[in-house]
C-alpha cells in the first residue's frame, strides 16, 4: 500500500497547510497500540502525558516501528523529499468528560529548526473528532508572519508553557477528524489545537515530528533518528533506541528531554528569537 500524495494533494498541502487523511495501520493495531500505551501507564503509575512528549518514541520499540510505517513515510516524502530525521514525537490522551484543551499555536515558534521544512503527523488510536477534543487547524496560516504567542502556564493546556496565540477566529478552524489508525499531516508553522473531551472514552493518538534531513538545529547540538534514505550533513546526533518497553536508560533520557524542554533555557531562547 503506497502513501504517497498525489500532486494535487501535495498542492492543497502548500496552501492550506494541512492534509487529511491516509490509512496506516489497522483498526486492530491502533485498538492494540492503546492496549500497549495503557499497559505502560499502568506499569509507570501515570499517564501519558507527564513524560511521554519530545521523543515519546525512544520508551517503546513499537512506538519506532510506528515512526518508521511505510503509509507514513511515503506521505512525508512527497512534502520533504526522501531524506528523513525523526526530531520529536509527543503522545497525547485526553480523558473522558475533561476540560482539557491545546491551545492555538505554532510549533516553529519552538522547535528551533532551520529552515522550517517540518511536518507533523498526527497518528489516531482512538476516534478523534470535533466531539472529543480532536485536532483542528487554521487553513493558510503557515503562509504569514510568525504569530505572537503568549505562555500562560493553564493548568488545564496540555502543552508545557500554556503556549497561546490570541484573537483566532474559531470560525475558520477545520477539524481533522480521523478514525483509529488514519493519520493527517500538517506544517510546523500551521497554527492548530484543539478543545475538551466531553466524550465518554479517552481520546488518545501519536504525533510524529519529521524534518527533512537537511534542517539544522538553532539550539545547539540534539539529536534525531533518521527514518528514511540519506543523512549527508550530520546535523543531529543519533536518538537512543528503546531494547523494550520502558527500557530505563532510554527512558531516564527523555525524562531529562522533557525537563529541558520546560525549563526557563529553551522559553528564554524563544524570547530572544534565537528559535
Amino acid at each position: 500500500m503506497s502513501g504517497y500524495l498525489t500532486p494535487d494533494e501535495v498542492t492543497a498541502f502548500q496552501r492550506d497547510g494541512y492534509f487529511m487523511k491516509r490509512r496506516a495501520i489497522s483498526t486492530a493495531h491502533a485498538s492494540d497500540c492503546r492496549r500497549r500505551l495503557e499497559a505502560m501507564e499502568d506499569s509507570l503509575q501515570e499517564d501519558c502525558n507527564k513524560r511521554m512528549k519530545i521523543k515519546a518514541h525512544v520508551v517503546s520499540p513499537w512506538m519506532v516501528d510506528l515512526a518508521r510505517n511505510p503509509v507514513i513515510l511515503d506521505a512525508v516524502e512527497s512534502l520533504l523529499g526522501p531524506n528523513i530525521m525523526l526530531f520529536g514525537s509527543s503522545m497525547f490522551a485526553k480523558a473522558a468528560q475533561s476540560d482539557r484543551f491545546v491551545s492555538w499555536h505554532q510549533d516553529s515558534a519552538y522547535y528551533g529548526l532551520k529552515p522550517n521544512d517540518s511536518v507533523t503527523v498526527w497518528l489516531a488510536f482512538t476516534p478523534s473528532n470535533k466531539s472529543n477534543g480532536g485536532l483542528r487547524v487554521l487553513p493558510g496560516s503557515h503562509l504569514g508572519d510568525d504569530l505572537e504567542h503568549d505562555e500562560t502556564y493553564d493548568p488545564k493546556n496540555l502543552l508545557a508553557k500554556g503556549q497561546t496565540i490570541r484573537g483566532v477566529d474559531d470560525s475558520q478552524a477545520e477539524y481533522l477528524e480521523l478514525e483509529p489508525g488514519e493519520f493527517s499531516m500538517h506544517h510546523v508553522r500551521t497554527a492548530h489545537g484543539s478543545l475538551g473531551n466531553f466524550s465518554d472514552d479517552r481520546r488518545i493518538g501519536l504525533a510524529f515530528f519529521y524534518i527533512g534531513a537537511h534542517v539544522d538545529s538553532t539550539l545547539g547540538r540534539r539529536t534525531a533518528l533518521r527514518v528514511r534514505g540519506e543523512d549527508k550533513f550530520n546535523y543531529w546526533d543519533d536518538d537512543p533506541l528503546p531494547r523494550y518497553d520502558l527500557d530505563p536508560i532510554t527512558l531516564d533520557f527523555l525524562t531529562n528531554m522533557w525537563s529541558r524542554y520546560q525549563s526557563k533555557e529553551v522559553q528564554q531562547a524563544a524570547k530572544s528569537g534565537k528559535l
